[in-house]
């Protein structure tokens, strides 16, 4: 039996670390709720493009000051999910467009999508659902102009979580992705 759950765990865990391409269009988008009020800086034309944005090196100090700024939405990093869930929520799409432009607009930039769960669920469960929520939010941004070698995920599952308690709304801030610039 031990020999059955220790191999059911290495085939779930390779299999949420998976590097071949997806063949699936687009990630999914949960349209519930409207959009809040993010805090991005857009152009007059009301085209939603993002304005303010610099290249820089991605290294260390040299971070562009646009990545820290808290009136720009890029300074925003964390998109959360419901419960058993990678769709992503109609209210984090702008966040996600946004760095996605960041990123087509900055070539030599790179981030690391990093998933997370809440501790509900066995640590093999969690690991690929961190996985695919990290999966999810790269594909928008493929689909919105970055490119894949600027993207790597990685999945913590509910080994790193955000708040520790143990009730709803503590599991709500730990189901999340979380944006990281290489060099921050």
């Amino acid at each position: 039996m031990r020999k059955f759950l220790f191999a059911t765990m290495i085939v779930a865990v390779l299999a949420g670390c998976q590097t071949t391409p997806s063949t699936d269009t687009g990630a999914p988008i949960d349209d519930k709720t409207a959009a809040p009020n993010t805090g991005a800086t857009t152009s007059g034309a009301g085209d939603g493009r993002v304005t303010g944005i610099t290249t820089g090196s991605g290294t260390g100090s040299n971070m562009p000051a646009v990545l820290k700024d808290p009136n720009n939405i890029l300074s925003k990093r964390v998109v959360f999910f419901d419960y058993d869930s990678f769709v992503v929520r109609e209210e984090f799409k702008p966040l996600i467009e946004a760095h996605a432009k960041y990123l087509a607009q900055n070539r030599n930039m790179k981030i690391t999508l990093q998933g997370h769960t809440d501790e509900r669920g066995s640590r093999e469960y969690n690991i690929a659902l961190g996985q695919k929520r990290a999966e999810a939010v790269k594909r928008m941004m493929i689909l919105l102009g970055a490119t894949e070698v600027q993207i790597e995920t990685v999945s913590f599952g509910k080994e790193k979580p955000r708040n520790m308690g143990h009730d709803e709304p503590a599991w709500a801030e730990n189901r999340r992705d979380e944006i990281i610039y290489v060099g921050e």
